[in-house]
């Protein structure tokens, strides 16, 4: 250990944060977990991040990679390994409508660079979230059923792969590993940087419509049938039993993202949701794009979170729905959101990317927070809804999980999926260096 490390202090020129030093028990941990890594090490360059991965090898050591650090599994820390905080390489250069990106920048950063070019690109909805681990494994955001996910606008990507190279990956280079990187996570390499081909994006129709939780059947069934025809420059989010707001009492609130600046095509996509009951609360107004992303939440000390996501296809919508309303009206439910997919996210292939879960009409994801006993003791409950979700739901989101078994690794990637992922691991990562994910095993 003492020669490999005696090779990093020579060839790092980033700080290296050991568990004696005054950063460390902020350096250490994520957003939502506390590790206890034997080094943090935050890069200046790319040979820096080169450097980082040899040691992480040579000295076999568990290594994460950290972004944004917002990761419900917390995969950007560890115990006794080697975190690699990105954060430092955080440059956004925008040419024409190409923009490259550091692999340690935020949205909110992505978001306020485009700002003055009136670009945007097709992102999740938190400002700190960071670009790597939501691009890598998807990225559903207030532009998803017009532009896609945040994957679908990647054009190149630059990755330190477990054996120290730097490759630069395209649909023409390295094609298979560009594939692989759209939608499988962590499991290929660290990506250094994003190139992505932004769009022309104006100011945007944004806001919460509120109902009554009594008519939760009534709305989410229209909501969801409503958005099956709606137009693509409208994506929503509905979410019940707000455990801040009231529990099962909680109100209903659709949240809109009207990608346009023009009042009266606002107001014909969005007055559908507000005839589908009694509103109660209606803040929509016309907002930067920059502005509707959120500050991220950092919870409490003590407090956990744990949350489960799956994907409705058309048929099963119905079903699903009038179960999530059942478990919304019902002792101490869990948060539950409902997203809507569809539109761009639907043209793209299903194997066109290793996100494969394109036919999905929506998804939906539980959430249970509060002190780690709480959150376990309602850990049987959660199952129980999921059991009953289960006929009727298919896979599940990498973003929106708190876990990384087995089964979920399956959810996340059907099995064709996969093998061809496994046959790309094979090639950039035989020793499975980068396990600290919904782990493909080489």
């Amino acid at each position: 250990m003492s020669t490999e490390l005696d090779i990093l202090r020579r060839d790092f020129s980033g700080d290296i944060i050991e568990p004696d030093h005054a950063d460390y028990p902020t350096a250490s941990r994520t957003v939502l977990v506390v590790g206890s890594p034997a080094y943090v090490l935050r890069p200046k360059s790319v040979a820096d991040v080169q450097a980082a991965v040899t040691f992480a090898s040579s000295a076999v050591l568990p290594l994460a990679v950290r972004g944004g650090g917002h990761a419900f599994a917390g995969f950007g820390t560890n115990e006794g390994g080697v975190v690699l905080d990105l954060s430092p390489l955080a440059d956004i250069e925008v040419d024409g409508k190409i923009v490259r990106i550091g692999g340690g920048a935020t949205w909110g950063q992505v978001a306020a660079a485009l700002a003055p070019h009136d670009l945007a690109i097709s992102s999740g909805d938190t400002r700190s979230v960071g670009v790597g681990g939501l691009t890598l494994s998807g990225g559903i955001g207030w532009k998803a059923r017009k532009y896609g996910l945040a994957l679908d606008a990647l054009v190149a990507a630059e990755v330190v792969t477990a054996d120290g190279r730097l490759v630069r990956t395209t649909e023409a280079d390295d094609p298979e590993l560009f594939w692989a990187i759209r939608g499988g996570g962590g499991n290929f390499g660290v990506v250094t940087a994003f190139e992505f081909a932004a769009h022309s994006t104006s100011d945007v129709y944004f806001g919460r419509i509120s109902f009554p939780a009594a008519e939760a059947a009534t709305v989410l069934a229209g909501w969801a049938e409503y958005l099956r025809t709606a137009p693509e420059e409208l994506t929503s989010i509905l979410e019940l039993a707000n455990p801040f707001a009231g529990g099962n009492a909680a109100p209903i609130e659709i949240r809109v993202a009207f990608d346009g600046d023009d009042a009266e095509q606002a107001a014909r996509a969005i007055d559908p949701i507000r005839r589908l009951g009694t509103v109660l609360d209606d803040d929509v107004t016309l907002k930067a794009y920059a502005d509707v992303l959120v500050d991220g939440v950092v919870p409490p000390p003590g407090i956990a979170l744990f949350t489960r996501s799956g994907f409705v296809d058309e048929a099963a919508v119905p079903e699903v729905l009038r179960i999530l309303a059942e478990v919304g009206a019902s002792e101490r439910p869990p948060f539950i959101g409902v997203r809507s997919l569809g539109g761009a996210i639907s043209r793209v292939p299903a194997d066109a990317t290793a996100y494969a879960h394109r036919p999905a009409e929506l998804m939906v994801l539980t959430t249970v927070a509060g002190p780690k006993p709480v959150v376990d003791a309602a850990r049987p409950g959660i199952d129980a809804i999921w059991a009953r979700l289960a006929p009727h739901v298919t896979g599940a989101y990498a973003n929106f999980l708190a876990t990384a078994t087995e089964a979920d690794v399956a959810a996340v990637y059907p099995a064709a999926t996969y093998e061809r992922l496994a046959e790309v691991k094979r090639q950039y990562d035989p020793g499975n260096l980068f396990s600290g994910n919904h782990n493909v095993r080489p």
